[in-house]
């Protein structure tokens, strides 16, 4: 059975002394976020994510949801973690003071998520949504919507969704069915079915709320005429508290490949009363709001799986004994030496590890921006911050699923026969992470969002707000004594990015169809450019440290070490998604569908 320990000396690495946490929380006058309040959150997440959540994880895989007319019960355990979770403040930490929440930062309730989503990820599904409700209505919601919602949705109280997708439509929400019929009353009757909703019926919180996307009669044709709603599970009342039952159930919960102990569910709309929130025909960007939230979540399952995956692999490639080590026994009194002494287990381990601290180190940089995008007085500073997320968005979301996956099916390879089978655990980390690259908008779909809207729609201009960061870090560093060459390494691929913009852009004003030949490459090319520059940043901090004579030589010599695992076997990765892109449209159109 797999354990799992919060790696509180590397997120501490990243937060202190890569990205210096602390001063950025002084600087935004964020005075609550001292650092002994801040290594007192991660302390007490630490014991809470590895005590209560950890050992619900596999039981609750066993367990299941429970389904019986329209109710769902959760495993055993579930909803006790949950009381737990509200009244210990988990869920209110960084929701705003005015609502009931504690006024912490983004970035540090991003930290704490990381160690609650990697001890459970199901379980942590639950509330996870819930913040993207409660910013979607704060962002797009009236006063009173907001008075009513977010002071129950905040401290966690009740939770949230988001109704996006029908059976026929998938990703295409231009045509969805769902319909909005205005009432006298100012209400809408909100009519149709959503399916693959996360957490859309459950026993945890008192009352749901559902964002439902749906399209008035008259509504124009495709996304252009998509409204949203908000439609509670109960109606409040005149004191804000749960009334009666609106007219929406769950039809019932999918049985899926992983992550069982979360409700995945189709719910039905029969008349619903439903609030608009927003303008009318412009929900879809209302719910953004919410998606964006979602999508840098589902980028952290990458990263929570991997390293459930990596210390566990790592444990059992101490202990496991086979073989002898290529170069003579390393433990001659032991019958066999430990697989962690062959290069090829030294491989897998290194990948891991490697993908895990730079996926760590880019969701820390975008958490940090999200906290220059709401708090700080500079406009110049927000609009910076504004523009990398919407650049790094898919980028998490993509590149830190695709390597988080690749991270825990190397942990499986690890375990060996072992790694296939119930009893140690990993084939359920297996089967949890799978759906990341494909829920919250398939890796696919993010890959066009990033090169066709984010890049060339921009001109360029969103790829130059974070290549620029790049681009000073090298100026900087350039010749730096012992990491000179890779800096160099790091200046070629981060013109190489560019010249790689002009060149698509080009292509494409003569065939469309290259974009989307060219888009998944480019996401990962991006990536990998993207963790090269985090892995530097690191590298600096790390050989920093050891020349100022650290007492912690083995930890900052691990980091030097990794670093240069990963510009050695992983980053020549970059050239391969290169060749690829640069071979154009023309090798992926031409068969024609009848002969695949």
């Amino acid at each position: 059975m797999p354990s799992y320990n919060a790696p509180l000396r590397d997120m501490r690495f990243v937060m202190d002394e890569v990205f210096d946490f602390a001063g950025s929380y002084a600087a935004h006058g964020l005075t609550d976020a001292t650092p002994d309040l801040v290594d007192a959150v991660l302390e007490e997440s630490a014991k809470f994510a590895s005590e209560v959540l950890a050992p619900l994880n596999r039981t609750g895989d066993e367990e299941g949801c429970h389904f019986e007319d329209g109710v769902v019960t959760t495993p055993k355990g579930f909803k006790e973690a949950y009381q737990q979770y509200v009244e210990n403040g988990w869920a209110a930490m960084s929701g705003p003071v005015e609502y009931g929440g504690q006024g912490l930062p983004a970035s540090l309730g991003l930290v704490v998520n990381e160690m609650t989503a990697s001890a459970n990820y199901a379980w942590n599904m639950y509330p996870g949504l819930t913040h993207g409700c409660a910013a979607a209505i704060r962002a797009h919601g009236t006063p009173e919507q907001k008075q009513l919602y977010l002071n129950k949705l905040v401290p966690g109280y009740w939770t949230g969704t988001m109704c996006l997708t029908e059976p026929h439509c998938g990703t295409d929400l231009g045509l969805i069915k769902t319909r909005a019929v205005p009432q006298a009353d100012g209400t809408y009757a909100v009519t149709g079915t959503k399916i693959f909703i996360s957490s859309g019926e459950h026993d945890l919180a008192e009352n749901i709320v559902h964002l439902v996307l749906a399209k008035l009669p008259d509504a124009p044709e495709g996304t252009k005429g998509i409204s949203l709603f908000i439609v509670p599970k109960f109606l409040p009342d005149a004191n804000g508290e749960v009334g009666e039952r609106n007219a929406v159930k769950c039809g019932s919960i999918e049985h899926k490949m992983g992550i069982k102990a979360s409700a995945t569910c189709v719910m039905n709309f029969d008349g619903a009363t439903g609030f608009l929130i927003g303008e009318i025909n412009k929900g879809l960007a209302c719910m953004f709001t919410m998606m964006n939230s979602a999508r840098l979540g589902t980028g952290m399952q990458g990263l929570c799986h991997g390293e459930v995956s990596y210390q566990n692999a790592l444990a059992y490639a101490k202990d496991r004994l086979q073989m002898r080590s290529l170069s003579g026994p390393a433990e001659p009194g032991k019958p066999a030496d430990p697989i962690i002494v062959h290069p090829d287990v030294r491989r897998m381990l290194l990948t891991m590890k490697a993908f895990n601290e730079g996926n760590r180190a880019l969701a820390y940089y975008t958490a940090q921006l999200l906290d220059n995008a709401h708090y700080s007085k500079d406009e110049a500073v927000r609009a910076d911050a504004e523009d990398q997320l919407a650049f790094l968005t898919p980028i998490c979301k993509a590149f830190m699923t695709e390597t988080g996956l690749e991270t825990t099916l190397l942990g499986m390879q690890v375990f060996g026969g072992h790694g296939y089978i119930r009893e140690w655990g990993q084939e359920q980390q297996v089967r949890d992470c799978r759906i990341a690259p494909i829920y919250e908008g398939t890796n696919g779909i993010q890959a066009l969002d990033l090169l066709g809207r984010k890049v060339l729609m921009s001109q360029g201009k969103l790829l130059r707000a974070f290549s620029k960061q790049v681009h000073l870090f090298c100026q900087s560093h350039e010749g730096h004594a012992q990491l000179g060459g890779y800096v160099a390494d790091l200046v070629r691929l981060n013109k190489q990015w560019g010249d790689l913009t002009q060149q698509i852009a080009v292509r494409s004003m003569q065939n469309r169809e290259e974009v989307g030949a060219a888009a998944m490459d480019f996401l990962m090319f991006s990536g990998y450019v993207i963790h090269a520059f985090f892995w530097l940043k690191m590298a600096v901090v790390a050989q920093q440290k050891l020349d100022a004579g650290t007492s912690e030589q083995g930890f900052y010599q691990a980091k030097l070490a990794t670093q240069q695992f990963y510009f050695k076997r992983l980053l020549p990765r970059a050239q391969a998604h290169v060749a690829a892109l640069e071979a154009g449209a023309d090798s992926l159109m031409q068969l024609g569908a009848e002969h695949f």
